[in-house]
């Protein structure tokens, strides 16, 4: 059973920065691809972006590309999303999620959720 808790997130003002993890807890880690999601209220969960189980490919959400990056470290059972410029329509609880194979945009095809952690942007 894979066990995914996020963190890094909270309050920041617009144009800035924050950094979020996620740790797994399970030692074939390096066989699963990632993704994050979110959703804000009201609506549903939106994908952010993918990475594949070696690391080499990734793939974003228009609405984020150039300024989110999603990286991974298997070596420690982490995933990290970095985000840069944020923006009041960022704000929402990102979700870390795990499919073993390929890269995964859809929630329907994630395996494993974290708990989420909350970002909120202000203007």
């Amino acid at each position: 059973q894979l066990q995914l808790v996020e963190s890094g997130g909270g309050l920041v003002q617009a144009e800035g920065s924050l950094r979020l993890s996620c740790a797994a807890s399970l030692r074939t880690f390096g066989t699963y691809a990632m993704a994050w999601f979110r959703q804000a209220p009201g609506k549903e969960r939106e994908f952010v972006a993918t990475i594949s189980s070696s690391g080499l490919n990734t793939a974003y959400a228009d609405s984020v590309k150039g300024r989110f990056t999603i990286s991974r470290g298997n070596a420690d059972n982490m995933v990290y999303l970095q985000m840069n410029s944020l923006k009041p329509e960022d704000t929402a609880v990102y979700y870390c999620a795990a499919r073993r194979g390929w890269l995964f945009i859809s929630a329907d095809e994630s395996d494993y959720w974290g708990q989420g952690t909350q970002v909120t942007v202000s203007s």
